[in-house]
């Protein structure tokens, strides 16, 4: 008997899928160019603003704050001596403190009454009266810090100051606002929360006409009333407007500088004295314009380390609907 060898059989390969071709985009079309030209112009000014006024000053203050410089002669290299400067210079590091402990009690206070206020107007009041005072607690915000802190200073007087002839009248002694250490960083804040927290107010307000009615409406219906309402229900759909408040208030509060200038100088000693105004005694005052941009840099980083945290701490806090 024969063998007989029957080959293998392949199996057959599949055809290999024919390569598509690869995709071309599409060309935009005139109109989409139009589009994309008139939103660069709308924002050009923006842009160029930006870089103008802000990141150009921040580069020229980092720069500058490496080098001696009295505008009157050449500018010379100093490195890290600027700032091994500042560092040891008691003036400087109590005028830190003092704008550290102005912000905590400036932007607390301002917060409580803005808000205070807030709930207030947004009661049951009529509209007419409620527009009425939306308009005067915001009026303050709108006059120049340096005319509202000259017009203070008459009225927080010791000898002749209308708050102090009030007071007489009803028995208390003239008390020294403005020459006092303790009594002045006082009036200093009270006279700029007064101007500053109707922004604050306008923010609550708005974000309290957010909220939905319904809301408070079914925690009425659950025996949820006045106080406890606010802490539980209001308070945490505010709490992103509460942020937006916060971040604002601290970074002006940080850089206040016509308050303490125009109503104490500074005074008594360096009780009243901020970073803004030793920037400014230093630059202008002394042509120590490598020292004050070393503190102008501080002070920046101070600003933004703070913001830093405060968006980290919104984490936990802030609830959005």
């Amino acid at each position: 008997m024969t063998n007989t060898r029957i080959p293998a059989v392949r199996p057959k390969q599949p055809a290999a899928a024919p390569t598509a071709a690869p995709a071309v985009a599409p060309r935009p079309s005139a109109r989409d160019r139009g589009a994309r030209l008139l939103a660069t112009l709308f924002l050009a000014p923006t842009i160029v603003g930006i870089v103008v006024f802000t990141v150009v000053p921040i580069v020229g203050s980092v720069v500058l704050s490496l080098f001696h410089w009295n505008v009157i002669d050449d500018p010379s290299f100093a490195g890290a001596a600027n700032y091994r400067e500042v560092f040891g210079d008691s003036t400087v590091l109590v005028s830190f403190r003092n704008t550290l402990v102005f912000m905590v009690f400036a932007v607390a206070l301002q917060l409580l009454i803005a808000l205070a206020l807030a709930l207030a107007v947004n009661g049951r009041m009529p509209l007419w009266l409620r527009s009425m005072f939306r308009s005067a607690f915001f009026f303050p915000l709108v006059l120049s810090a340096a005319s509202i802190s000259v017009v203070m200073k008459y009225l927080f007087n010791q000898d002749f100051g209308m708050v102090n002839w009030l007071l007489g009248l009803v028995g208390i002694a003239p008390v020294p606002w403005l020459t006092s250490e303790n009594a002045a960083m006082a009036t200093v804040i009270l006279v700029y929360v007064w101007q500053q927290f109707g922004f604050s107010f306008l923010l609550f307000v708005g974000g309290l006409n957010n909220i939905p009615k319904e809301i408070h409406e079914a925690a009425s219906l659950d025996g949820a009333t006045g106080l406890r309402k606010h802490l539980n229900i209001t308070l945490p759909l505010l709490s992103p407007t509460l942020l937006v408040a916060s971040v604002v208030g601290i970074i002006n509060a940080l850089q206040v500088f016509e308050q303490p200038y125009v109503l104490t100088n500074g005074g008594p000693g360096d009780a009243t004295r901020t970073v803004v105004m030793v920037i400014y005694e230093s630059a202008f005052e002394q042509l120590r314009f490598g020292e004050a941009s070393a503190v102008g840099v501080l002070l920046f980083v101070l600003i933004m380390a703070v913001t830093a945290l405060q968006f980290r701490l919104s984490r936990r806090f802030v609830h959005y609907q």
